[in-house]
């Protein structure tokens, strides 16, 4: 079933284990999906919850996500259980942080767990370095609602600029994916002793690189789904003896489930609902030999934005006819990542100026802070809502000229422009959905 070296690795860390281990390597994966804070979802009522996470639930069956409103609405994200312990350590470590760097981040998964976890004036840097894989991410990031993050395209090398700027950092290191081989036939073909080697190698790197960017006594979350010490214990205690670091213990007696080992924390199929995950805590404590970075304050060239409601009126910028909304806190972090990194999000896009006119955008329609009764809405059933995400055209009836707010279950799915005789669809087109 598996590759000899690998069998051979598996059978010495769990010697008399390995059996068990096994077998739930043959097993249909659990399924599992995490809801947002933004509204409800009815079919979770009975499911059973994930312990270390109290929004994460359990599902008897893999549904059609792509055919689900909700879905594409950001009410939930479909995320492996085990990696969804990440929260534990946010309520246990993250007492007083404001920045937060979460380095690999596509698809989003934990990066939306952080955005519910953390509080909404800390900022959040969402960073992903290939385009495509970031572009994915802007849209789940985009989807889940929040304005206090920025979505970046960004190597883990442009991060050295920012000596001792985050408080806390993810890394959820690009890995061998042992833990992924019953999800994935591929990944099992693609194993090799040489490639372990080599995602240990280059995890050493990636950590070398945002090293200095976390300030002294900030957190280091280290992650991967594999199971092979060389890219999980042994990279943790490498962190400790060459970058200045010491390991942190959070409280897991909740959970006998979860394996607790030298460095950090092990999740086996065959003792806990999820797949193969490992995940280490630690602390920087030698500062690092630069001045800290500090972002210029600029001068907040606030416009007061006309016939726009959100939260009845509200202050933002115009920069190139797109209106922004953003947290006054962050503005110069905002302005900063915006001008010196590749961003696709920054903030909060209300709309486009096109003429005389503002045209919403899909941002704001998925927005938590958006008050949808400031807009004209219309409620939808499901045919219509799957017609308006297939970007196909659609019909209202009796209605004005203007734009629309549609709902589903009372939740926003996105704009329309209505034209009378017909509609236009504002939905991004390169999210449609292409399932029939």
């Amino acid at each position: 079933m598996f590759p000899l070296e690998f069998e051979k690795n598996m059978r010495a860390l769990l010697g008399g284990q390995y059996a068990d281990f096994e077998q739930s390597m043959c097993e249909v994966s659990p399924v599992s999906i995490r809801a947002n804070d933004k509204t409800q979802i009815d079919f979770i009522a009975d499911a059973e919850n994930v312990k270390w996470c109290k929004s994460g639930f359990y599902l008897t069956e893999r549904p059609q996500f792509t055919l689900d409103t909700l879905f594409h609405a950001g009410a939930y994200y479909v995320q492996e259980a085990s990696s969804m312990f990440l929260e534990q350590i946010v309520n246990q470590c993250f007492n007083e942080v404001k920045t937060v760097l979460d380095l690999c981040a596509s698809p989003g998964g934990k990066s939306t767990l952080l955005l519910n976890a953390i509080k909404r004036d800390t900022l959040l840097i969402s960073n992903e370095l290939i385009y495509s894989r970031a572009n994915i991410l802007n849209e789940n990031i985009i989807k889940w609602g929040n304005e206090n993050v920025v979505v970046a395209n960004n190597k883990p090398s442009d991060f050295k600029q920012l000596t001792e700027f985050f408080d806390a950092i993810l890394v959820d290191a690009p890995c061998s994916g042992e833990g992924m081989f019953r999800k994935d036939a591929r990944a099992i073909d693609e194993w090799s002793p040489a490639a372990v080697k080599m995602c240990a190698a280059r995890q050493k790197e990636i950590l070398a690189d945002i090293w200095d960017s976390l300030k002294t006594d900030g957190i280091l979350i280290y992650s991967t789904c594999t199971f092979n010490r060389a890219e999980n214990e042994e990279n943790t205690q490498w962190i400790c003896e060459n970058l200045g670091a010491e390991i942190l213990k959070i409280n897991i007696s909740d959970f006998p489930e979860i394996t607790e080992t030298d460095c950090g924390y092990r999740f086996y199929p065959h003792k806990t609902k999820g797949e193969g995950f490992y995940i280490s805590i630690l602390k920087k404590k030698i500062k690092s030999p630069k001045n800290a970075f500090k972002i210029t304050q600029n001068k907040k060239n606030f416009i007061k934005i006309e016939k726009f409601p959100i939260l009845g009126e509200m202050i933002g910028i115009e920069e190139n006819n797109f209106i922004k909304y953003y947290n006054s806190i962050f503005y110069n972090e905002f302005q900063f990542f915006d001008k010196n990194f590749k961003t696709l999000k920054s903030g909060l896009t209300l709309g486009e100026r096109k003429g005389k006119d503002i045209v919403p955008s899909h941002e704001l329609a998925m927005s938590k802070i958006i008050d949808t009764k400031q807009f004209n809405t219309i409620e939808v059933d499901y045919q219509t809502a799957m017609k308006f995400l297939r970007k196909e055209n659609i019909f209202i009836e009796n209605k004005s000229s203007g734009y629309f707010l549609l709902l589903f279950k009372n939740t926003p799915i996105g704009w329309i422009k209505n034209l009378g005789n017909r509609c236009n669809n504002l939905y991004i087109n390169q999210w449609r959905i292409r399932m029939k």
